[in-house]
């Protein structure tokens, strides 16, 4: 399946709504993929009569790792096609953009080879040692994971918040029919 380069690959008519209708969907996605990491680890109690801690917390933190993984891709991808689409947009129809294009560039997300770095992220390797000694040593990377999955979700959160102000700006400036 080919991705598409920009949100205006095929659209016609209003260029703005075309790429609000277009991120509003990826960030859908994106939050779709990260409650189905935590619907999948909400039921991996099922299987604690069956498997061993030794082996399903690990598998654990690799659903968190997964999901926060196509999230992170995901974000970088709406970046990247909104960017694209931008480019091909007057100075007018940028500035009403400019909510969501601010989001990108005030809450910019690292790599994932940074984010599961855990000398990169200091405060959350912190924490997540912290909790594994309160709790249990296996627990310490579902809690580095958990985290990389909470700032996803925070992130994916404020888009949705500037695309809700986008899409009322351009309601209010469009004359009712």
């Amino acid at each position: 399946m080919a991705q598409d380069k920009d949100y205006l690959k095929g659209r016609r008519g209003n260029a703005v709504s075309a790429i609000i209708e277009g991120i509003d969907r990826d960030v859908e996605r994106g939050e779709d993929v990260l409650m189905l990491g935590f619907a999948i680890v909400m039921l991996s109690s099922t299987f604690a009569p069956v498997a061993p801690p030794s082996i399903l917390l690990p598998l654990v933190a690799l659903t968190f790792a997964i999901s926060a993984g196509f999230a992170r891709k995901n974000y970088h991808n709406m970046e990247r096609k909104l960017l694209e689409s931008m480019a091909q947009l007057d100075v007018n129809e940028k500035t009403v953009l400019h909510p969501i294009v601010a989001v990108f560039s005030e809450y910019p997300m690292h790599s994932l080879a940074e984010s599961f770095n855990p000398l990169k992220n200091l405060k959350r390797t912190w924490k997540s040692a912290l909790g594994g000694i309160l709790i249990n040593p296996l627990w310490m990377p579902i809690f580095y994971v958990m985290g990389m999955q909470i700032i996803e979700e925070k992130n994916l959160g404020t888009l949705n918040r500037a695309i809700i102000s986008v899409e009322k700006k351009i309601s209010s400036l469009t004359p009712l029919l």
